[in-house]
């Protein structure tokens, strides 16, 4: 913001109100003993009763908070958010350092204004500037978004100098869906654009999302606090010896939902033509109810395991051999008979710990959409069994980027974020106030190293009713030395979160296997206020797992 002034004296009222700063003197120890003998009558006149010249009183600035968005504009001894400038203003600079003289500071002070909003450099900090007749002054900053004007304005010329200050765009990003850059605008207030053409907002249509945007990026002064991840896209395994396991403790349950899939209905049978709605009054024969009970009678829950466990044996094999050629089918087809005892094994154990049927006949898993989910789940929880010499599961990566890193992360949004001290990205973006928010700061109190996959590219691929998916874990945080948590923050879990956490757990195993980067874990966090407690609760297992 600028604050364009009349004068000194008004530029400093509105310095100190926005500011919050206050000069006060510094009254020294010899200053009050001098006071009370003066007034004891104890003194005596100095150099022989001549006159004494009165030295300048020492001030201070103290700080405190301003009248108008304290927590933006408010100056602290750390950072100088208001400034002020004009020609007095720089003929009366001093510095605290007795050793520079007037020009140099009124040069620091101008250096101040000329690098406004640039990263890095003295005017970093600087957020609203009150200045008096100072428009001869350098001037690059492209992030001025408000302008006041408290002065006459009686030339176009002195208007369009004014104005100008606020014509440098904020972003230079294209718009991905036009190719052209996106609209800005500044707010100027207190100048009569009646002597200068100008456009303002758009009134028929909606208006442009021209908010200040945050620009959340990688720091370079903590590259130590770095996360590397694998980019992955697959999975691999050969059988030697079509030995394969199963932990279906470990997988989601499957919970039948008879509330949303109707087990009856009626029918009525129809007769001629007739206008308007069936109604029980009007109709020639009684309404018949439609059940399964005939597929019940003629279903077994053996045959449903068994068309399970064909479908899951079909798509393990499916990607081995595309049945070109006949060694390819033969040792797909001698593979078969050794792998399918196995498979149905584990949907007979699935469907009898971890199908909970809500009530209902146990042939209603034969229902499409539940057969899909069991294959699916069954299908990524299957892996080959290395402790009898098979080789382990093993991620198939990127050939292009086989490896992401926290130090790629660049990017600006319009959404609120906050600050960081434990990670290597200046910023977390807030998708929800209490979520994201309360995760990040229970893990900067548990004072461990984080990122927020937030065009990280973290994806967990994933199958969810035969359509290919990528799931984006919350946070990735640094447990121990070489070992990284998959962090998800979730409430209510329907069944396609299920398939998104079964999914993790497979890529957590396939990257152990791998074993380049470290040893990995995923958790499900359902409370964000307890979380510290649940990482510290983790940093011990894994301690003495170790």
């Amino acid at each position: 913001m600028i604050v364009v002034c009349d004068n000194t004296d008004i530029a400093e009222v509105f310095y100190r109100k926005i500011s919050g700063e206050t000069e006060e003197e510094v009254v020294s120890q010899a200053e009050v003993e001098e006071v009370l003998a003066e007034e004891n009558g104890e003194s005596e006149p100095e150099n022989g009763g001549k006159p004494v010249k009165s030295k300048k009183p020492k001030t201070r600035t103290v700080y405190g908070e301003g009248a108008v968005y304290p927590q933006y504009l408010s100056n602290t001894p750390a950072a100088k958010r208001t400034i002020r400038i004009d020609t007095k203003l720089l003929a009366e600079a001093e510095s605290e350092d007795p050793k520079k003289r007037k020009r140099d500071v009124a040069q620091e002070l101008r250096r101040v204004v000329s690098t406004v909003g640039k990263e890095g450099q003295p005017g970093e900090h600087v957020r609203c500037v009150v200045s008096v007749a100072m428009l001869n002054e350098g001037w690059d900053a492209n992030n001025v978004t408000q302008i006041l004007g408290i002065r006459a304005f009686g030339s176009q010329l002195l208007c369009e100098q004014v104005v100008g200050r606020g014509l440098r765009r904020i972003d230079y990003t294209p718009d991905p869906t036009t190719g052209l850059l996106t609209e800005e605008y500044a707010d100027v207030y207190g100048i009569p654009f009646s002597v200068i053409p100008f456009k303002g907002r758009p009134v028929k249509k909606s208006e442009p999302d021209d908010r200040p945007k945050n620009h959340v990026l990688a720091v370079p002064e903590r590259a130590s606090m770095a996360i590397r991840f694998p980019v992955v896209e697959g999975y691999a395994f050969a059988l030697r010896k079509n030995l394969i396991r199963c932990d279906v403790d470990g997988m989601e349950a499957l919970i039948l939902e008879p509330n949303r899939e109707p087990t009856a209905t009626f029918l009525m049978p129809t007769v001629g033509y007739k206008e308007g709605y069936p109604s029980q009054q009007t109709a020639q024969f009684e309404f018949v109810e439609q059940t399964r009970e005939a597929y019940y009678e003629q279903t077994h829950i053996q045959a449903i395991k068994f068309q399970i466990a064909r479908l899951v044996l079909d798509e393990l094999l499916g990607g081995q051999s595309n049945g070109s050629d006949a060694k390819g089918r033969v040792l797909r087809l001698q593979s078969r008979h050794q792998l399918f005892p196995q498979i149905y094994r584990f949907v007979d154990e699935y469907t009898t710990r971890k199908v909970d049927l809500q009530g209902c006949h146990p042939c209603e898993l034969g229902l499409q959409k539940y057969v899909r989910r069991m294959v699916e789940r069954l299908r990524d929880q299957i892996m080959p069994d290395d402790t009898e010499g098979e080789a382990p599961l093993m991620p198939v990566l990127n050939r292009y980027k086989p490896i992401g890193t926290t130090a790629e992360v660049n990017f600006k949004t319009v959404r609120p974020c906050f600050m960081t001290q434990r990670s290597h990205i200046n910023q977390v973006v807030a998708d929800t106030a209490t979520w994201e928010t309360g995760a990040a700061f229970r893990i900067e109190q548990a004072e461990m190293i984080y990122a927020r996959n937030d065009h990280l590219g973290l994806f967990v691929p994933y199958e969810y009713q035969g359509v290919d998916h990528n799931y984006e874990p919350d946070f990735l945080v640094r447990l121990a030395p070489g070992v990284t948590l998959i962090l998800e923050i979730k409430g209510y879990e329907d069944d396609e979160i299920k398939a998104k956490h079964n999914a993790a757990k497979r890529w957590v195993s396939a990257v152990n296997n791998w074993g380049q980067l470290g040893k990995w874990m995923f958790h499900v966090c359902h409370n964000p206020q307890v979380l510290d407690k649940e990482l510290a609760y983790l940093a011990r297992q894994w301690a003495r797992a170790a």
